[in-house]
C-alpha cells in the first residue's frame, strides 16, 4: 500500500516500462483490462477500489491524492497511461515538467475508454506511439495533435507491446530504430505471434519488407532485422542480429502435473530443461496450466508469480473433453481426469497437437503446446 503525503515522493515497485493509473470506478475496470492486454505496464489505483487480487496481479494500491503519486512515476517510467480527465492531468503535471528530452510520454484515456490522447512528449518521449498502441489494445480512438507526426512506421521499442511481446535484448533497439526511421532496408521475419501488428491507416512503407524465413533474409542482406519468434536462434542465423532485434510473443503453453509438495526449484528446472531441449525461449511462455486439484500447489504458485505467467486450472470434466494421445486409467483413478499436462496444454492453447507430449521427470509431468495464431 502506498500512502501519499505532501512533500514526500513515495517509493513505487517498478517492474515494467509503463505505468497505468486509474482513480475512478470505471477507470479501474478499464485499467485492469488494459493491464491484461498491455503486459509491459504496471497498474496503480486507489485503495478504495481494492478487489482482493492485487498482490497476485502485482497491482499497487494508493491512498491520498494521485497528484502526489505522479512525481515518483515521472522519474521511474518511460511513459504514463492516465485514465484521468485531460484537464486534471494538465494541472497535476505542470509543476513537475522538466524538459521534452527527459519527461516521460504521457497519454490520457477518457473515463469511457473511447479516446486515447497523446498529451506530453509525443516524439522524444514516445507518447504518440504509445497512444496508437493503447488505442489498439482498447479498441479506442487515438488522438494525435502533433502537426509533424507524419511518419507512419513501426515503433521498434513498442513493437507488439500491446500483445505482451518482449525483446531478447535492448542492445540493438537504437540502431534498428534508426534504420526504420531513415528508410533503410528493414526485414521482418514472423514465425509466431499475433499478425495484426500493423496499426496504420496506410500501407506499410516500401523499405520494410516481410520475408518467409531467415534464409531468405540472409540472402537479401538487409540493413536491419525485426525477428518475431519463440525459438532459440541457430548459430548460422546470428548474422542477422548484428543489427537486429528478436521479439518474443507469448505463444508457448506449459501443461504440468506434479506430486504434492514438489518444490518450485524442481518445477522450474524441468521447465528450463524441457524448453532448452525443444529450442524454445522461456520469454515466450504465456501460461502454466494444470488440474484444479493443484490450484493451491505452492511450487506452481511461486513459479507463476516469479515468472509473471498466467496460472490456469481446469476441472477433470474440462480436461476429459479434450482428445489427446496418452490417456491413463491410473491418472483417472486418482484425479477423475484421464490426463493432466497434455489436455491442459491443448485446451488453453487451442492447438490440435502438442509440441511435446507427456514427459515424466522426477516429481513432475510436463507437456508443451504452441498457440496457433
Amino acid at each position: 500500500m502506498i500512502e501519499l503525503q505532501e512533500g514526500i515522493i513515495p517509493e513505487v515497485d517498478k517492474r515494467h516500462d509503463y505505468a497505468i493509473v486509474s482513480i475512478t470506478k470505471h477507470g479501474v475496470e478499464m485499467g485492469r483490462n488494459l493491464h491484461q492486454t498491455f503486459p509491459n505496464a504496471d497498474l496503480y489505483y486507489m485503495a478504495k477500489f481494492e478487489r482482493g487480487d492485487e498482490k497476485q496481479r502485482h497491482i499497487q494500491l494508493f491512498t491520498g491524492t494521485v497528484r502526489l503519486l505522479l512525481p515518483a512515476l515521472f522519474k521511474q517510467y518511460k511513459g504514463l497511461i492516465l485514465i484521468i480527465s485531460l484537464g486534471a492531468v494538465v494541472r497535476m503535471i505542470a509543476p513537475i515538467l522538466v524538459d521534452k528530452k527527459t519527461d516521460p510520454g504521457v497519454v490520457v484515456v477518457d473515463d469511457r475508454g473511447e479516446n486515447v490522447i497523446s498529451v506530453l512528449s509525443g516524439h522524444l518521449g514516445g507518447a504518440n506511439e504509445l497512444t496508437y498502441e493503447v488505442a489498439a489494445a482498447m479498441n479506442a480512438r487515438p488522438i494525435i495533435t502533433t502537426a509533424s507526426d507524419v511518419q507512419k512506421t513501426i515503433p521498434v521499442d513498442l513493437f507488439g507491446s500491446r500483445f505482451g511481446w518482449t525483446w531478447d535484448s535492448d542492445e540493438k533497439l537504437t540502431p534498428v530504430s534508426a534504420s526504420v526511421v531513415n528508410e533503410e532496408h528493414v526485414a521482418i521475419i514472423q514465425e509466431t505471434g499475433e499478425r495484426d501488428w500493423w496499426m496504420r491507416d496506410v500501407p506499410m512503407p516500401s523499405h520494410i519488407k516481410i520475408y518467409p524465413n531467415s534464409a531468405a533474409v540472409i540472402e537479401a542482406k538487409p540493413d536491419a532485422t525485426l525477428w518475431i519468434t519463440d525459438r532459440i536462434i541457430e548459430p548460422h542465423e546470428e548474422v542477422l542480429l548484428e543489427n537486429g532485434t528478436i521479439f518474443r510473443p507469448k505463444s508457448i503453453v506449459i501443461g504440468m502435473g506434479c506430486n504434492r509438495g514438489t518444490s518450485k526449484e524442481e518445477i522450474q528446472a524441468v521447465i528450463q530443461e524441457t524448453l532448452a531441449e525443444l529450442k524454445l525461449s522461456e520469454k515466450s511462455v504465456k501460461a502454466l496450466c494444470t488440474i484444479d486439484l493443484k490450484k493451491d500447489e505452492v511450487g506452481f504458485l511461486e513459479t507463476v508469480e516469479e515468472k509473471e505467467w498466467e496460472f490456469i486450472t481446469y476441472t477433470p470434466e474440462e480436461l476429459n473433453e479434450i482428445d489427446f494421445n496418452n490417456p491413463s486409467d491410473v491418472v483417472f483413478k486418482y484425479t477423475g481426469a484421464y490426463g493432466v499436462s497434455e489436455p491442459a496444454a491443448l485446451r488453453y492453447s487451442g492447438a490440435s497437437e502438442l509440441v511435446l507430449e507427456k514427459k515424466k521427470s522426477g516429481n513432475v509431468t510436463i507437456s508443451v503446446a504452441k498457440i496457433p495464431f
